[in-house]
């Protein structure tokens, strides 16, 4: 009898949802028809793609195709893994990535923040051209001028660094190869990505901030009571995102500042999935690479948001 009402309950639930979206569908029908667009491309170019996956399970040759190609099971991974540079890649691309994350994480944040107790327009709109403008250079145009600057004949920087008795050519130097990456993106993209926190800024309650200065808060102290509580949940997502993309580093740089000195420090997952993909033609072990890559950002991604909506209530779902 009980388990009857509950089929009668669970039916009349599932009847309910659907006349609420019939209805839902007949009144917004024009806001549901800009979702084809976009739906149909995600299906088309994101998920369809998604079933040549079984590349990294088959030896596959271009004349058998994908289907008609023979299983190989986890042959390919296990290549990789025991290939001895395997552990080399992972380790010089986690170390990339953890490093961008620490240095360009919180680096928007503080501009963000700053620039949202500047009172001064004309200042404020330079800076904010200023620090802007680099998103908008291309990744080769970046990594030129990179050049450039550090090359041991002409570049300012060299000669800067030498007359300190410092070592004047850091796009040959492996150690120093992080750095130069890092700190160019971060000067790349801060700018750019700080204007979504100065958007969650310009949405806190204003009567917030004069609660604050009516109880007598410092600037800092309204920073760190207002404005860093009215950001959490935008920074919470922004960070799953950015731990989510741990193992995606940027291919174009990396391959465009690589070099056979500073090779053993900026050979990636994505610069090898390339030469073995595209340049060896090795099509099967490039899909097996780049599915455990894939992989793993998707096990990263779902663990910092389990984290994050136990510790914060805040998450991407």
């Amino acid at each position: 009898m009980t388990a009857a009402l509950d089929n009668r309950a669970a039916a009349a639930l599932r009847k309910r949802r659907r006349g609420a979206l019939g209805r839902s569908l007949r009144r917004h029908w024009q806001l549901y028809a800009l979702l084809v667009l976009p739906v149909a491309y995600f299906v088309i170019f994101q998920y369809i793609p998604m079933a040549n996956n079984v590349i990294a399970f088959k030896d596959y040759n271009v004349v058998q195709g994908i289907w008609g190609s023979p299983w190989a099971g986890l042959d390919h991974f296990e290549r990789f893994f025991a290939n001895p540079v395997a552990l080399d890649l992972i380790r010089n691309t986690l170390m990339l990535s953890f490093y961008g994350f620490l240095a360009g994480f919180p680096i928007p944040i503080i501009l963000a923040l700053a620039l949202n107790e500047v009172r001064a327009r004309f200042f404020k709109r330079t800076v904010q051209m200023v620090t802007y403008a680099p998103h908008f250079i291309s990744t080769v145009i970046v990594v030129s001028m990179l050049i450039l600057i550090f090359s041991p004949r002409i570049g300012f920087m060299s000669d800067f660094l030498g007359f300190f008795g410092m070592n004047s050519n850091l796009l040959a130097d492996p150690d120093a190869f992080r750095s130069v990456y890092v700190w160019s993106d971060v000067w790349q993209t801060a700018g750019y990505s700080a204007i979504i926190y100065m958007a969650a800024l310009a949405g806190i309650d204003p009567s917030l901030y004069e609660a604050a200065r009516l109880d007598g808060a410092s600037r800092l102290r309204k920073i760190w009571h207002v404005d860093l509580p009215g950001i959490a949940p935008t920074v919470v997502v922004v960070m799953v995102l950015s731990v989510g993309n741990i193992m995606a580093v940027g291919f174009e740089k990396a391959f465009l500042l690589q070099n056979p000195l500073n090779l053993s420090t900026s050979e990636i997952i994505a610069t090898y999935t390339y030469k073995i993909g595209l340049l060896s033609a090795d099509f099967s072990l490039a899909t097996a690479v780049g599915l455990f890559n894939s992989v793993i950002n998707l096990i990263l991604l779902l663990a910092v948001n389990t984290v994050s909506k136990r510790v914060t209530g805040n998450g991407l779902w």
